[in-house]
């Protein structure tokens, strides 16, 4: 499969061929098929982000981090996916923020 240049911010979960604004956080080659596992891997991130808001509002339950934990493990699984794929900027950056575990 060919691999294609794409533009990602991953602060709005933004995906995009074409560089435009602020979306050039991270710059990644990846197939369609990679793409959509990342697209997947947003959508998981976004899920659990509003599930996690709406469980801020009920004191009894707030203890519980499940859905914290799904969104920390989502996030991490990205940053891993866009330092596999990225440019050399890109991987320079997400090692420098020491995201990912020791490999």
């Amino acid at each position: 499969m060919e691999k294609k240049r794409y533009f990602v911010n991953i602060g709005t979960l933004e995906i995009s061929q074409v560089q435009s604004g602020n979306n050039n956080d991270f710059t990644i080659l990846a197939t369609d098929e990679e793409v959509f596992q990342l697209r997947e891997m947003f959508d998981e991130m976004y899920n659990s982000d509003i599930t996690a808001f709406f469980r801020t509002h009920l004191p009894i339950a707030y203890h519980k981090d499940s859905v914290n934990d799904r969104y920390d493990t989502g996030i991490v699984s990205a940053f891993q996916m866009l330092h596999d794929l990225g440019d050399d900027k890109t991987r320079s950056h997400i090692e420098s923020m020491h995201i990912l575990p020791e490999q």
